[in-house]
């Protein structure tokens, strides 16, 4: 029985084919080499990780710690800080009392509507806070958030859970 050219390749016998290029009978990788892109992936975590804590507004208060749930909306809100002997600072600005609504009213634009977030120490004056959030209801401010640390004393309200939550401290708004 004679067998032709293609039936002894396809039986596996007779000479192999050379591959262009030169390779021989090395085949073509086909494996994905992925050290490279892990190494950029810790890269970039480490790089977030050290540049987040940076992003928030650099005023130093000491929040009071409370119930309240963190917040979930995310819209670029102003934000409103009270330090412990009663300056006043918009974002990182320190703004006097009397030019604070002008100051908002013109960084907000046209909408009363964008949030503001006070932030005031602990230790700051009541009157101080109540006057700040006063003048802000009444300069045409409707969406005005107080700004805390949760993991506060529990009131015993069915929100607390009475299990005494040491969580570390989140920022979160009462509104």
């Amino acid at each position: 029985m004679a067998l032709s050219a293609n039936d002894a390749f396809a039986a596996g016998g007779g000479s192999r084919r050379r591959r262009r290029g030169g390779r021989g009978r090395r085949g073509a990788l086909s494996e994905i080499n992925v050290t490279p892109l892990v190494d950029v992936m810790l890269v970039l975590l480490i790089v977030f990780m050290i540049s987040a804590p940076l992003l928030t507004v650099g005023v130093p208060v000491d929040l009071p710690k409370t119930e309240a749930g963190a917040m979930q909306d995310q819209t670029e809100p102003l934000s409103v800080s009270i330090r412990a002997d009663g300056s006043l600072f918009i974002q990182e600005d320190p703004v006097p009392f009397s030019n604070l609504a002008p100051r908002l009213k013109e960084m907000a634009g046209e909408s009363s509507k964008k949030p503001i977030y006070v932030r005031a120490d602990g230790k700051a004056s009541y009157a101080i806070v109540a006057q700040v959030m006063a003048a802000l209801s009444t300069s045409g401010f409707t969406s005005i958030n107080l700004i805390t640390d949760t993991g506060g004393p529990s009131s015993g309200g069915p929100s607390s859970g009475g299990s005494g939550d040491k969580s570390a401290p989140k920022e979160a708004a009462a509104p």
